[in-house]
This record gives structure tokens, C-alpha cells and sequence, in this order.
């Protein structure tokens, strides 16, 4: 099984950049695809972006050309480079690692845009 854990989340103005990371440990080699959800107040959890083991990545319409996710080789780290925030990207964001069989979740950070 996997574990993930996100990290750098935090408080920047609109028009700012952030860079979210998420660790993989466990069955690393299993891992088929990483991705970033987000998770807003009163809304459901949504796909901001994925990356599989190959490289191919996916996005949701409104956050691309914005935000970039890309890995290290191994899917040890997953990394989501997010700039031009606007107030509407405020959400806890979670990173997910997909195996054959399973789901992984992790914990979650917080990211606020607010002047």
C-alpha cells in the first residue's frame, strides 16, 4: 500500500504562486498515477490535475495554463507549481496516488488567496 503526504500550502495574495509537494512512500513501484484534488467549502472534491507513471498529464479547464504538475522519475514526489492564484483556487488541496486496486489519500493542505 501507499502513503502520501502533502506539503506547502499556506496564504498568498491573488495573482500569487504557490508549489505544493507530496511524498509517496510504501509500494512506490505500484503507483500507476499521481494526482492533485481540491476541495472547497460547500463544494465536492474536484480533479485539479494528474500525472500518470509515463508522463501524461491532465487538467481541469480552469486551472489550465496556470498550474503545472510534474514528478521525479522514481513517483517518489509529486509537485503542483501553481501561479496567477485567484481567490476561487482557495480550497484544501489532496494529493492521491492510484494503484491497480486502491486509492490513497493524503491528509490534505490548505491553500487561501485573500488580499
Amino acid at each position: 500500500q501507499v502513503q502520501v503526504v502533502e506539503s506547502g500550502g499556506g496564504l498568498v495574495q491573488p495573482g500569487g504562486s504557490l508549489r505544493l509537494s507530496c511524498a509517496a512512500s510504501g509500494n512506490i513501484p505500484s503507483i500507476n498515477a499521481m494526482g492533485w484534488y481540491r476541495q472547497a467549502p460547500g463544494k465536492e472534491r474536484e480533479l485539479v490535475a494528474e500525472i500518470t507513471r509515463g508522463g501524461n498529464t491532465r487538467y481541469a479547464d480552469s486551472v489550465k495554463g496556470r498550474f503545472t504538475i510534474s514528478r521525479d522519475g522514481a513517483m517518489n514526489m509529486v509537485y503542483l507549481q501553481m501561479n496567477s492564484l485567484k481567490p476561487e483556487d482557495t480550497a484544501v488541496y489532496y494529493c492521491s496516488a492510484v494503484e491497480p486496486r486502491a486509492r490513497s489519500w493524503g491528509q490534505g493542505t490548505q491553500v487561501t488567496v485573500s488580499s
